[in-house]
């Protein structure tokens, strides 16, 4: 366990550009290994919004229909991707978009790439506000013995306060460094939260007295309903992103036969599904229409159980917030540092260190500050379930259209999978379009 906890945060650094990192350097990933390392990278934060996605789209049934067709692609587009390394011999996710696709579409990938990070550290400032909302009453109940609905306001006791004084004295100091070395500790503490909080939630519905269980059907029907199931998927593409880590995972495997990715695939994707599903389920089921677009909001402040889900999210956003930050940094950081070295031929440690610091500063005063002003997570995950389309969907289906124009196959294999990368590629165009549109729309107040 400690071998694959170091493996899957070389994994998580090989995300970002730096082309001198090499994943193979290491041990060589097993099945299992490649298997955990993949729902290490998918299983997170997106839990929390799949009830409140089940109750938008309409039912169990449509949701979980949404979700198996969302499915082929998302396990179509790791494939791809496997590929794609496989003929570029590049070994990060930006590294092989530019090689196969051209420097062009590379660097689209690269912008997508820092902005995707960006929103995924405001989507966890939301969560973490949401926890400390609940949690500050629940210590005020605790110490004065009085309900949370008579605490007096005061300044202390906002929750936004609260993340501020986080944000300063634990996240900052932990993202300054050019190195996070609290990594090798907390890899797996993220699918930790993730499968609590499944068992969890499964263990309350089970127990909670039937009056108190709200009634959800389980399909509704009528237009309506088809047309909201189309907001299950940005939640979607959140909850099951690993796209984005697959090609480390790829390139760092014993056995790169394509046969043996296809295998690796399918089990991490299938696990994700059963694991989002029983949330998705159990949570719509408990709450019905009531269930809060954070799934930890919708239970009481005083319930064991979810305490201790919400500090395990919690002690999670904390450490992992500096490794998404790191990893965005980096991105922006280094043509700082080789735009100095052109002009002077070298790079200080005094440019650096500023040039660090500042865009560290900078990346945790700007979330905060949209964290602070959104209402909820699920405005947040519309956001990133678009951008993500670009790494599901988008990406994938160029890599394969560009793929079939250079190498040697049949002209029936040819226009088969062309045919296919241009499928992929509309249905991530449609995704992005229709969530980015209307997260924008939500978060202006127009709907």
């Amino acid at each position: 366990m400690e071998e694959l906890a170091r493996e899957s945060i070389s994994l998580l650094a090989s995300a970002s550009t730096k082309p001198s990192l090499d994943v193979a350097a290491g041990p060589r990933l097993g099945s299992m290994g490649a298997i955990f390392i993949m729902l290490k990278s998918a299983l997170g934060a997106g839990l929390l919004n799949f009830p409140w996605a089940f109750e938008r789209a309409g039912g169990i049934r449509s949701a979980v229909t949404v979700e198996l067709i969302s499915l082929v692609f998302l396990i179509s587009g790791l494939i791809i991707l496997g590929y794609s390394s496989s003929i570029s011999g590049q070994c990060t996710y930006q590294a092989v978009v530019k090689q196969v696709c051209g420097s062009a579409i590379g660097q689209l990938c690269e912008i997508c790439f820092v902005f995707n990070l960006f929103m995924i550290s405001v989507a966890f400032l939301v969560i973490a506000d949401d926890q400390l909302e609940k949690l500050s009453g629940s210590l005020y109940e605790l110490v004065t013995g009085l309900p949370e609905s008579e605490m007096q306001y005061h300044f202390y006791t906002d929750q936004h306060f609260a993340l501020m004084l986080l944000c300063v004295f634990l996240i900052l100091p932990m993202s300054i460094p050019k190195e996070i070395s609290i990594q090798k500790y907390i890899s797996v503490l993220g699918t930790l939260a993730a499968t609590y909080l499944t068992i969890a939630i499964i263990i309350k519905y089970h127990t909670t007295p039937s009056v108190l269980v709200h009634i959800a059907p389980l399909y509704t029907s009528g237009i309506s309903s088809w047309a909201s199931m189309f907001s299950v998927i940005p939640t979607i593409c959140f909850g099951f992103q690993c796209h984005e880590a697959s090609i480390a995972i790829y390139s760092s495997m014993e056995n790169q036969r394509l046969s043996h990715w296809v295998f690796i695939s399918v089990i991490s994707m299938i696990i994700c599904l059963v694991i989002y599903s029983l949330t998705g389920v159990y949570g719509y089921l408990t709450f019905g229409k009531n269930v809060k677009a954070d799934i930890l909001m919708s239970y009481t402040g005083d319930d064991i159980l979810m305490l201790i889900a919400r500090l395990l999210f919690g002690i999670s956003i904390i450490t992992i917030y500096p490794i998404i930050l790191l990893l965005g940094r980096s991105v922006i950081q280094d043509p700082l540092l080789n735009w100095q070295r052109r002009r002077h031929r070298e790079v200080t440690v005094a440019f650096e260190s500023r040039s660090r610091c500042a865009l560290t500063i900078l990346w945790i005063a700007v979330t905060l500050l949209i964290a602070t002003c959104v209402p909820d997570i699920s405005k947040v995950i519309s956001v990133i379930g678009g951008i993500s389309a670009f790494f599901i969907f988008i990406f994938p289906g160029l890599c394969l259209m560009f793929a079939m124009q250079s190498e040697p196959v049949s002209w029936k294999t040819r226009v088969i999978f062309t045919f296919w990368g241009v499928v992929t590629l509309i249905c991530g165009a449609f995704i992005f379009g229709q969530s980015t549109t209307l997260a924008v729309m939500q978060l202006l107040g127009r709907i």
